[in-house]
Parts: C-alpha cells; sequence; structure tokens
C-alpha cells in the first residue's frame, strides 16, 4: 500500500469512527438508557462479527479456558464505559464527550507504568500534564453550555479510563493466541448475554417493534459503522504498522467534534477548541515513537 493510500484510509476510519459520537446523541435524545442500548449493540457487533467471521472460514467459537478472558475485556472495553458514555451523552454535547474519549492514550501512560509495561519519559509526563490542563480547560464555566453539566464531565471520563485500562490488559497479558476479530466477537457476545437480563431487570429493554425513529436508526448506523471501521482497522494495523495506525486517535477526535457541529449543529467557545488543542498536543506526546513497539 503506498503511504497516500494508507493516509486516504486511515482518514475514512477516523471520519467513521467520528461520526459514532453525534449519533450516539441521537440515540439517548429520546428516553433509551444505556444498557438497553448496549444489548442491541452487542447483538448487531455479534451478528455482523459472525458473518464477516464465516464468510472469512474463521472460527468463531469460544475457548472455555477463556471465557474469563473474553469477560474481562467485554466489561473493559464496552459495558462499564459505554455505560458511563452512554448517561454522560444525555447530558453532554457530543463534540464535550468526544474530545474526552480521545484522553484514551493519555491516561493509558500512567497505567502501563504502573504495571511496568513503559518507561518513564519526561516527554510523555508533560504530555500527560498538558492533557490535563485540556480537561481543566473543559471543565470551566466558560466552555460548557450550562454550568450544570460539569458533573457529567467525570462520567464521561470513566469510559476512556476504561479503554486505557483495556489496552493495558492486553499489552501486558496478550490475546492467548487469538486474532483481534476473535477477541471482538467473543466479547461482544458475553456482553449481550450479560446485558439482556440486566436491561430486562432495569427496564431498559429496547423492544424493537416499536415504530422506527432517529434514535433506533442511529443505534444501527452506529454499531454497524463500528464493525466496519474496527475491522478495517485491523487491516491496515497489518498493513502499515500499528504506530501508523494509531494516529487515527487524532482524527477521530477532530471529526467527532465536526460531526457534532454538521448534524446537530453544536457551537463551541474558543475555550473548548483551546482545550481540544491541549489534548490533540497531550496526545502527541504520549504516543509511541516508530521505534517504538504498540501491543498488536
Amino acid at each position: 500500500m503506498t503511504r497516500t493510500g494508507a493516509f486516504g484510509v486511515l482518514l475514512a476510519l477516523g471520519a467513521g469512527w467520528g461520526i459514532t459520537n453525534p449519533l450516539t446523541k441521537i440515540a439517548v435524545s429520546e428516553g433509551y438508557q444505556a444498557i438497553g442500548l448496549i444489548f442491541w449493540q452487542q447483538v448487531i457487533g455479534v451478528v455482523a462479527l459472525g458473518l464477516i467471521r464465516v464468510v472469512q472460514k474463521k472460527p468463531i467459537a469460544l475457548p472455555p479456558r477463556l471465557l474469563w478472558f473474553f469477560l474481562v475485556i467485554a466489561l473493559t472495553g464496552t459495558l462499564v464505559p459505554n455505560s458511563f458514555s452512554y448517561t454522560a451523552t444525555i447530558h453532554l454535547p457530543a463534540g464535550i464527550v468526544a474530545v474526552l474519549i480521545s484522553l484514551v492514550p493519555i491516561l493509558a501512560f500512567p497505567i502501563a507504568l504502573g504495571l511496568g509495561i513503559d518507561r518513564f519519559s519526561g516527554k510523555r509526563l508533560l504530555g500527560l500534564v498538558t492533557g490535563g490542563a485540556g480537561v481543566l480547560l473543559l471543565v470551566g464555566p466558560e466552555s460548557l453550555p450550562d454550568p450544570a453539566m460539569i458533573v457529567w464531565v467525570p462520567v464521561a471520563m470513566v469510559a476512556p479510563l476504561c479503554y486505557a485500562l483495556e489496552g493495558n490488559i492486553v499489552s501486558k497479558w496478550g490475546t492467548h493466541g487469538l486474532g483481534p476479530g476473535h477477541v471482538l466477537f467473543g466479547a461482544s457476545l458475553i456482553g449481550a448475554l450479560l446485558s439482556l437480563p440486566l436491561a430486562l431487570a432495569t427496564g431498559q429493554f429496547i423492544d424493537p417493534r416499536t415504530d422506527w425513529g432517529a434514535p433506533e436508526i442511529a443505534l444501527v448506523l452506529s454499531s454497524l459503522v463500528h464493525v466496519i471501521v474496527y475491522t478495517s482497522y485491523v487491516w491496515l494495523v497489518g498493513r502499515a504498522g500499528s504506530v501508523f495506525a494509531a494516529q487515527v486517535a487524532y482524527i477521530v477526535t477532530g471529526s467527532g467534534v465536526l460531526w457534532s457541529m454538521l448534524i446537530l449543529s453544536e457551537r463551541y467557545s474558543g475555550w473548548v477548541w483551546a482545550a481540544m488543542g491541549l489534548v490533540l498536543a497531550g496526545m502527541a506526546l504520549v504516543q509511541p515513537r516508530r521505534k517504538e513497539s504498540l501491543a498488536p
């Protein structure tokens, strides 16, 4: 693949992932709660990924000895972060949530230090501080449409914290010989099985026989986009390398904000743009350099 082609794919992936932010905002716009949305997100993911794996003649069986691993990935990669993210998105602008989600590499650094899988670096510490400064700007009274929204910012930050933890778990202990598509399929299946009784018990189950409108369509589109973009991302990692592919995080952040402006007509103060600039700068400082390794 040429470098121009690789950058084209990277832009497409970032734009695809970014559009899931306003789609999530639409999905929660009429009263749907987190667990009900998560269940159908997982079901759609299982069906789509299952079909892809069957067509590719890849296994879909879940090794019993690794059920605990699928459970860990389901909890840290979907159930817990999406529960908090969906809840926060009800109360916060989608663009603000997009900026907060981009904190994953910044939050991953101290976790990696704690697990002993990364080494201390002054540059990365500066990135951590810079990203933190961006968050402080983001929660300032001039950044949010309503100062009362500040209580939902920590809720939104649970999601990137979980994703950072998930990435470090995989970095330290690997995927036990499974490919990323197999891991995501298994985690989605476990996630669906766990979220169904929770959705029923809490009254959050969404009956698909309802009259379909924007929230239902947004949920389906967001789930399908995630599957398509994720599998394409894995393909890009194989072609261009994990360090190159990791740059998609910058595009996801920017496109998430721009899509929110375009689709939801959101507008942000200069403080928000400054905060996003600091977060992106922090991401650049904590990202591994080309000669350093990234987890597969």
